[in-house]
């Protein structure tokens, strides 16, 4: 078998290296914070999230195929090709759903990772079996190096960027994302060695290198888009509400009636009792619990049963200090009187012998924490 000569072109490479780690920072950042969000908007930024990440899985991969130079012209099938995208899509989006919408345990992390291991590995074969005119041809060695690499790479990646999830480990996440994929494919590469083939074996139209030079720019004009308007909000400092308002406001004594704007109605909590609805003021509530579509508001002396569901507690009780320490619970941390360390997660007890032991995940333990000043 006559295996053909391969070269690179070093700048294409630099270039898909520096495309795989923008997207893991686009991905990455669009993804933080989103337990503060509805479930509605949380999927939205799952779903771009995916398109960052499986996108820039995609875009690396074609930019450092088209520096390969071969003393033959070969072309894509444009079937393939588009199919690959979409698998690593469609896996990175599985992994972070898995993320957001289960509880982070390391088992979560390891599974997440794991998947968008598979994710990058199917997206290079796949790519690599629209290939016509030439065919690659695999070792044992170079797929099993390729498979450890893209699994253990990412599991590092989501396990850093997911511990806290702060700037400096989304940043250190980027660099192992980053890594991950670019190193996959290169060590995919060198275990590979390709074969002119006379005919073509086309599943769609074929496209050549010129045509997916233009794919993988707008993909990349997309993710590099993206990775501005995200390191903006990334670098914008937080601004202090101030402490007092101004002096000529608190001096101010009159008011237009007419162009007034309605004071805020003070959030308090709807519960229903005996047929009737109750409002309870959230000071006087010590946790909050998912109950199906429902919730349950536990005060001092009742547990009561709230139409609300979890995410719209959780959402309406923000700014009444209310902090999220599981996907089923919220707590006022007013109320919290002992807290308990139990290895990976945490557990808050109240005064009252009649108020439930509310669990707290590893996700939300730093934040729990910071918010009880321990």
């Amino acid at each position: 078998m006559n295996f053909l000569d391969v070269s690179h072109n070093v700048a294409l490479v630099i270039a898909s290296v520096v495309i795989a780690s923008v997207a893991g920072f686009t991905g990455l950042t669009l993804s933080k914070d989103l337990s503060k969000q509805n479930v509605l908007r949380r999927k939205g930024s799952v779903a771009m999230s995916a398109i960052a990440l499986g996108g820039g899985i995609w875009s690396m991969h074609f930019v450092a195929m088209l520096g390969i130079q071969m003393p033959i012209l070969f072309y894509y099938d444009a079937a393939v090709t588009l199919a690959s995208a979409l698998f690593a899509i469609l896996v990175v989006g599985t992994a972070l759903l898995l993320l957001h919408f289960r509880e982070r345990t390391p088992f979560t992390l390891t599974a997440a990772g794991s998947l968008v291991g598979c994710g990058i590995l199917g997206m290079h074969y796949i790519g690599m079996a629209g290939l016509q005119f030439c065919r690659a041809v695999y070792t044992p060695l170079g797929v099993a190096t390729a498979v450890v690499a893209a699994i253990g790479f990412s599991i590092a990646a989501f396990w850093i960027a997911y511990g806290q999830r702060n700037n400096r480990s989304i940043l250190l996440g980027t660099f192992c994302f980053g890594f991950a994929v670019s190193a996959v494919h290169f060590v995919a590469i060198a275990g590979t060695r390709f074969v002119a083939v006379p005919t073509l074996s086309e599943f769609g139209p074929v496209m050549s290198n010129e045509t997916l030079a233009m794919g993988v720019i707008i993909s990349s004009f997309v993710i590099f888009g993206t990775f501005l308007w995200m390191g903006v909000t990334f670098l914008a400092p937080t601004v202090p509400a101030p402490a007092h308002a101004p002096l000529e406001m608190e001096m101010k004594s009159t008011i237009d009636p007419e162009t007034a704007e309605l004071a805020p109605v003070a959030v308090r909590i709807p519960c229903e009792r005996n047929g009737s609805t109750q409002f309870i003021d959230p000071t006087l509530v010590a946790c909050v619990r998912a109950e199906g579509h429902y919730t349950n508001v536990y005060t001092n002396d009742a547990k009561l049963l709230c139409a609300w569901p979890i995410a719209e507690a959780a959402e309406r009780l923000e700014g009444a200090g209310f902090i999220k320490t599981h996907r089923s619970y919220l707590v006022n941390p007013a109320h919290v009187e002992h807290f308990e360390r139990r290895k990976d997660n945490g557990v808050c007890r109240f005064a009252s012998a009649d108020l439930p032991a509310v669990p707290v995940s590893r996700s939300n333990l730093k934040m729990v924490r910071d918010a009880l000043g321990i």
